[in-house]
């Protein structure tokens, strides 16, 4: 599992030189909630927890989580990534990545006879319900998201023949509703909450009674690390985003912090990707990291603005609690105790 490199709730004074002797610390804000979700953390765990148990190879569809850090640590181990189930050796053990998969996939596997395991995160699941019982319903469905996404992928195959992909408020005008009165519509689980909702109050305007689904589809995560993006462009003058650039929801804190009022944000990869004219005149940095982001990439940046002349003083901002956890496949669970 990953963990953190370092303690939370204190502050911590990078060493100052003598030439900088006269250098105000920098200021850093380091957001909590930050990092993986639980979804992240069931999937990642998965994959570990199958190579410990199976053994190499453990296939893997598509990248587990969106993060390059996390697949190449994984590939390290023996894990292979592949971008169909039909790379897999017949009789092969293949993972089902966080975003989910169509039910062509689920079916194809069974058919070549591979061992399966699922690390869909459980929240991108209750999509598929939905999308799996409005279609029963024969209602009209409309699926807010971004093209191309591996969640939105898989959600579509669920309803291909009643389902309709939108991205925007223009994608809506131009939708083409057989009966306003029978319509449904589900997100994509990481987009930006504001984002999401623009467009569900435009399909709202073109059907009042469009059916949407029974608890808000972006992830608890996403909204908490947005809701902090916000809290950083507040109060910092620059917010560095911890993430992938192939990860939505890291991509999509940017842009909040971005509209929230940051003089300035950005998506670092790693600590490599941090360019030192960016802090040019700042006195506060707001740091977090998207929710397939390891924390050890978060310990690397702070060193960083530590060691710069001055040091830093980093505080934790904590937005919101998190304690959810999502339960792990029967066949990876570890036996009970004797007694239990």
């Amino acid at each position: 599992m990953w963990s953190a490199e370092y303690a939370t709730g204190a502050s911590y004074t990078g060493a100052v030189t003598d030439a900088a002797v006269t250098t105000r610390p920098l200021t850093v804000l380091l957001a909590a909630p930050r990092g993986f979700c639980a979804g992240v953390d069931r999937a990642v765990d998965i994959v570990e927890r199958a190579l410990r148990r199976y053994g190499p190879p453990v296939y893997v569809r598509h990248a587990i989580v969106h993060n390059t850090r996390v697949v190449d640590d994984l590939r390290a181990r023996g894990a292979v990534f592949v971008e169909d189930e039909n790379e897999v050796p017949e009789g092969g053990l293949v993972v089902f990545s966080a975003h989910g998969v169509p039910p062509q996939v689920r079916e194809n596997a069974a058919r070549r006879g591979l061992r399966t395991i699922d690390a869909t995160c459980p929240l991108v699941t209750k999509v598929h319900l939905e999308a799996d019982r409005y279609a029963r319903q024969g209602r009209q469905l409309v699926l807010i998201g971004h093209a191309g996404h591996q969640e939105v992928i898989g959600t579509m195959g669920h309803a291909p023949e009643s389902m309709t992909l939108v991205e925007d408020v223009d994608d809506v005008a131009g939708l083409e509703l057989a009966d306003p009165d029978n319509v449904a519509y589900l997100s994509q689980t990481t987009l930006a909450v504001d984002e999401a909702a623009t467009v569900v109050d435009a399909l709202r305007a073109r059907a009042p009674n469009a059916r949407g689904p029974r608890g808000d589809d972006i992830c608890y995560a996403t909204q908490n690390r947005q809701d902090a993006a916000r809290v950083l462009a507040d109060r910092a003058d620059l917010v560095l985003v911890v993430g992938s650039g192939h990860s939505s929801n890291s991509r999509r804190m940017v842009e909040v912090a971005l509209a929230a009022g940051a003089p300035a944000a950005h998506l670092v990869e790693d600590v490599d990707a941090i360019r030192e004219p960016w802090l040019d005149g700042v006195a506060t940095v707001g740091l977090t990291s998207g929710a397939s982001a390891p924390e050890v990439l978060v310990a690397g940046v702070l060193d960083r603005l530590r060691a710069r002349p001055g040091g830093a003083i980093v505080e934790e901002l904590r937005v919101v609690d998190e304690d959810v956890r999502f339960a792990l496949p029967a066949e990876l669970r570890d036996p009970a105790p004797p007694g239990d």
